[in-house]
């Protein structure tokens, strides 16, 4: 029996706008591909162990500072993990701490762990509403989410976006970029939850990280996804 170990990040203090959804809909997609999923909560003062899945949601700025010390703490461990091959998704708040720093209106900086070359500073707008962005990786090409940030996210090096929006206004409103993806590291502003609506996207996510537990491709058997696409398509180009 094929199997992915998943390691969800401080559920207990970033899970903001249904981020647990996303860890629902993998186990979901495993299981009923009789695929053994493998779950781990990692909390404060918890040791992080080797996983081939690595999650983490958002939050706010108090429950942000409190993380980005726990994970500054395992800093060179998961960025070997993330050259091992694991795969990273960081919602929002995660995402952030994915980069170099986040920094705040008022407080110290938040150092991040440097999975991404990227960096976050607060912005004066709070950027609400649906978001679609068309990748250039997936197929159907489109992601839909919702954002609810004043964060402003600039990627930089060989870091590249997950995608460009069609609607919403992404990293930070100026260059029609959303996300940020390097190696198998994904991070998003994207909630709602981000995966049930995304199964694609979803199993692109499941694939890389069979494939780095048994070091090769693997063809995963089709789902019936009617409803998760009627329900991606029922918001793909709305703004509202």
């Amino acid at each position: 029996m094929l199997k992915i170990s998943v390691g969800h990040l401080y559920p207990k203090l970033l899970n903001l706008y249904g981020d647990m959804g996303n860890v629902i809909t993998l186990e979901r997609r495993c299981v009923w591909r009789g695929i053994e999923f493998e779950y781990n909560e990692i909390n404060s003062g918890d040791k992080i162990g080797r996983h081939d899945f690595y999650f983490i949601g958002g939050g706010q700025d108090k429950q942000q500072q409190d993380v980005s010390v726990e994970l500054y703490k395992s800093k060179q461990f998961l960025c070997d993990e993330r050259d091992r091959g694991a795969v990273f998704l960081g919602i929002c708040g995660g995402y952030q701490l994915f980069g170099h720093y986040y920094q705040p209106f008022d407080g110290d900086k938040l150092l991040g762990i440097s999975l991404m070359d990227a960096y976050t500073v607060a912005g004066k707008k709070r950027f609400i509403g649906n978001v679609t962005v068309e990748t250039d990786f997936l197929t159907p090409k489109t992601l839909v989410g919702f954002e609810n940030h004043s964060g402003l996210t600039y990627l930089q090096g060989e870091t590249k976006p997950l995608g460009r929006n069609i609607v919403g206004n992404g990293n930070n409103g100026r260059d029609f970029e959303e996300g940020g993806r390097f190696k198998n590291v994904f991070g998003t502003y994207l909630h709602g939850s981000l995966l049930p609506k995304n199964p694609h996207f979803a199993d692109y996510l499941i694939k890389l990280a069979l494939k780095t537990r048994y070091g090769e491709g693997i063809e995963l058997n089709k789902l019936d996804d009617e409803i998760e696409l009627k329900a991606h398509n029922s918001l793909v180009g709305k703004a509202y």
